[in-house]
């Protein structure tokens, strides 16, 4: 019996430890978070004043899945000024043309705004080379539709299985729910950084991914959206 009450007592240990909180890390100058309707109505007004500078917002998944809320947090995230991003989850089984006119059709990028963002995180059954193939020609063709190179999304140890070599030039967010720094090979440095689902923020119900900017405001205004020039109108050139 007393074996029984320790095991009893490690459980519960554990399965405490297991939901604690996610603290706010200090060491980063920009903080973020991402959203989906999982958190349901966020008052938006109430996170600039807790040092919220950027927000990911889900906007689709697969071929014609739009999350419920991407409107309503696209444009509360801007009106409260806020960098806001949105992001495709993708199906590897599902056509990417399909996912990428799923994308667009609910997406409209302003200057300023974040670069898109493909979440890739399962197989889906394919193989390795038929996700690379499938990856590659969202990102080929979503960079081609809003000139603007989007930013690659996986937890650490997929991303380092599957997409490492094959995605070196891309900018990486990066999950790892841990106190240590996300370690991406080949020795690839990493933009933006997931470090725990459990925050909480007042205006959220619930727990709120946290993430880190790996860099200063100018570092972060390199990624942004640019304003693109006017047909028939040079962007550079002596004044006559």
């Amino acid at each position: 019996m007393p074996n029984r009450i320790f095991l009893f007592i490690l459980l519960l240990v554990f399965a405490s430890s297991c939901q604690q909180q996610t603290k706010r890390r200090s060491d980063y100058l920009i903080q973020g978070i991402d959203v989906s309707h999982h958190q349901s109505w966020i008052t938006w007004s109430a996170l600039p004043n807790q040092g919220i500078h950027f927000a990911y917002i889900k906007a689709t998944e697969g071929g014609d899945l739009v999350d419920s809320l991407f409107q309503y947090n696209w444009c509360e995230a801007q009106n409260v000024g806020i960098r806001r991003g949105a992001y495709h989850y993708f199906r590897p089984d599902a056509p990417v043309l399909d996912q990428v006119l799923n994308y667009i059709r609910e997406v409209d990028l302003e200057p300023g705004d974040l670069p898109p963002v493909l979440d890739v995180e399962t197989t889906d059954g394919v193989t390795t080379e038929q996700l690379v193939e499938r990856v590659r020609a969202w990102l080929t063709l979503v960079e081609i539709h809003y000139r603007t190179r989007p930013v690659l999304y996986s937890y650490q140890r997929f991303y380092n299985e599957h997409l490492a070599e094959a995605f070196g030039d891309y900018p990486v967010w990066i999950a790892r729910f841990s106190d240590q720094l996300p370690e991406l090979l080949p020795l690839k440095e990493w933009h933006f950084w997931q470090y725990g689902d459990r925050g909480q923020l007042v205006g959220i119900q619930g727990n709120v991914d946290f993430n880190a900017f790996a860099g200063d405001p100018e570092d972060l205004d390199e990624l942004l959206v640019k304003p693109q020039p006017q047909p028939g109108k040079p962007t550079v050139g002596p004044t006559p």
